[in-house]
């Protein structure tokens, strides 16, 4: 129901006014017709103002305000990202909270410490090889993490293993005529 039709739920019960095809009926749709126009106006607005509802404008906007952009392939994944951004603080040095922050990269990465003081590494366990936007992520992830650690970045590779795990013959690999880039995307 618009607001013309509540306008004049609203007037019926007085009987005062004529509210079929007269100019009250006129001035009424008029109205109803401006409030409808500023409702979708305040729907857009009060979707864009927040990270987990936004879609366009309110992402470019929050991400105009950060220093870098994160490498996200989805809207979900872009939201996340810059949700992930927005929390980083002054006490986000535990590991927790950096494995928290460091989705701000827009990929799943995975921090842990090492047997060695001060190193720490970085893993994407949802992508083999080294991820598309990699450069991005790594000043991102750089950024993130605090400037006295060294950050050794480890990647995983499809192995034979995980090939005879998802497919039963060397034909139903070659069916898919796929490069070994996509097959390793695809073992996933």
């Amino acid at each position: 129901m618009g607001h013309t039709e509540r306008l004049k739920e609203l007037l019926e019960p007085l009987r005062v006014y004529g509210l079929e095809g007269s100019y009250n009926a006129g001035e009424l749709a008029a109205e109803g017709e401006a409030l409808d126009g500023c409702g979708s106006w305040l729907e857009a607005a009060e979707r864009e103002m927040l990270v987990s509802t936004a879609e366009g404008p309110g992402l470019e906007a929050i991400e105009k305000l950060l220093a870098r952009r994160p490498v996200a392939h989805t809207l979900q994944r872009r939201r996340e990202a810059l949700a992930a951004l927005l929390r980083i603080g002054g006490d986000s040095f535990t590991l927790a909270a950096v494995n928290d922050n460091l989705k701000g990269c827009g990929l799943n990465a995975v921090a842990s410490e090492t047997s060695t003081p001060g190193r720490v590494e970085v893993r994407f366990p949802e992508v083999p090889g080294i991820p598309d936007g990699f450069d991005e992520m790594r000043s991102i992830i750089e950024d993130i993490l605090p400037c006295h650690l060294e950050i050794v970045y480890v990647y995983w590779f499809v192995t034979w293993q995980l090939m005879e795990e998802r497919f039963d013959t060397w034909g139903d690999i070659e069916a898919l005529h796929l490069s070994w880039e996509a097959l390793e995307k695809l073992v996933v």
